[in-house]
């Protein structure tokens, strides 16, 4: 005669598959994040390559953040780039480095005719991090570049910000970032303050508003800022790391702190050392000191 489960085994038995599955999936959880950071990183770094043979390829000048503004606008066909699949208007760092390697970014430029047509969206996974997957907007981008010291193309009073800046510049290569997880303008405001992404937005607490770009971790007042008064700043979204790549196209995943940023109260990024936490810019200088940001033309 067969014996059946009593109620009481049957409950154990439920209660230890509970259990292992209480185990289990806080360990696929950080396998999932580990993976999705590896795919991140793999992916920046083989973008990063473009950006030395950029230089090669242009009298050794470096990508700016975003092709000059020349006179004229679109209207002038010197602010219009191949990047692959077509010229496109005033294209930015990443979409001109990806072109370098053979990862294109779109399927093909929009034509100036359609709206937004400066706001495409990336097309190319290669451009957008896996566990962000839904920040396309070339200009609220998940990764920002080192722009301040390697390619500020803005104009003041009739000059560049900072370019061209010449791969002479940069002393210490594998010290010096060009790019990074970007968590936009919404560096500026605590962590409560907050909003979520905007596609094609302009609200400057969102996470990726303007993220194309990042400023470095110590500001001043005689410099640019991505959208000044407030401030750009990286975004540590692997497991509290930010996935970083360097001028001699190696990549790191890490911690603010260690890339030389600074939390204030709330989580809200620092433009300057306090009594108890450090700021520094020297792996953003290209020197491998804690330089400055170049001050607007006079």
């Amino acid at each position: 005669m067969r014996r059946a489960f009593t109620l009481i085994e049957l409950l154990v038995v439920i209660a230890i598959i509970a259990i292992l599955i209480g185990i289990l999936l806080p360990a696929l959880g950080n396998a999932r994040t580990a993976g999705r950071s590896t795919v991140c990183l793999s992916e920046m770094r083989q973008l990063s390559m473009g950006w030395t043979l950029y230089a090669e390829t242009n009298k050794s000048v470096i990508v700016p953040a975003r092709a000059p503004n020349l006179s004229g606008g679109k209207n002038n066909p010197a602010n219009f780039y191949e990047i692959g699949t077509g010229l496109k208007f005033r294209p930015t760092w990443i979409a001109r480095m990806g072109a370098f390697v053979g990862i294109y970014p779109f399927g093909e430029p929009l034509p100036v005719t359609a709206a937004n047509f400066d706001r495409q969206d990336y097309d190319n996974k290669f451009f957008q991090c896996p566990s962000t997957k839904d920040w396309s907007d070339e200009r609220n981008h998940c990764y920002g570049y080192n722009y301040l010291f390697l390619g500020n193309e803005r104009v003041t009073n009739g000059k560049f910000n900072n370019f061209p800046v010449r791969l002479s510049k940069i002393q210490l290569p594998s010290d010096t970032v060009i790019a990074a997880d970007s968590l936009g303008t919404a560096a500026y405001f605590t962590e409560a303050e907050r909003l979520p992404y905007e596609n094609d937005g302009r609200t400057e607490a969102a996470v990726g508003n303007e993220g194309f770009s990042l400023d470095p971790p110590r500001l001043t007042a005689e410099g640019d800022r991505a959208s000044a008064p407030v401030r750009n700043g990286p975004d540590a979204r692997h497991a509290k790391r930010v996935n970083t790549v360097f001028a001699d196209s190696h990549a790191a995943s890490m911690p603010l702190d260690k890339l030389g940023y600074g939390l204030g109260e709330g989580g809200k990024f620092l433009d300057t050392s306090s009594a108890t936490v450090s700021v520094t810019n020297r792996l953003f200088s290209g020197s491998g000191r804690d330089e400055d940001p170049p001050p607007l033309p006079k």
